[in-house]
């Protein structure tokens, strides 16, 4: 069973046209189809406004802090954990 592998684009009216072997021509055939776009769909990130905070908010908070500095205190040791399978 010939595996035929191509790229080929989807027309605006929602066709898909395949352009098979002259070999196969009066043949029936079982067809799989698998679509796998080749490009992502990279949607733009959410404004802060979009996700619920108050316009201007982080400029307003971002460096605000006037009390003593901030320090990190020590981690201490990790805690070694029981591994469960």
């Amino acid at each position: 069973m010939p595996t035929i592998t191509l790229n080929s684009r989807i027309s605006s009216d929602g066709f898909l046209h395949l352009k098979v072997p002259s070999t196969l021509r009066g043949t029936e055939c079982k067809i799989t189809v698998i679509l796998q776009p080749l490009t992502t769909m990279v949607s733009k990130p959410k404004t802060p406004e979009e996700l619920g905070w108050t316009p201007g908010f982080f400029e307003k908070t971002a460096g605000a802090w006037e009390g003593e500095p901030l320090t990190r205190e020590e981690q201490g040791e990790y805690e070694q954990r029981e591994v469960l399978l």
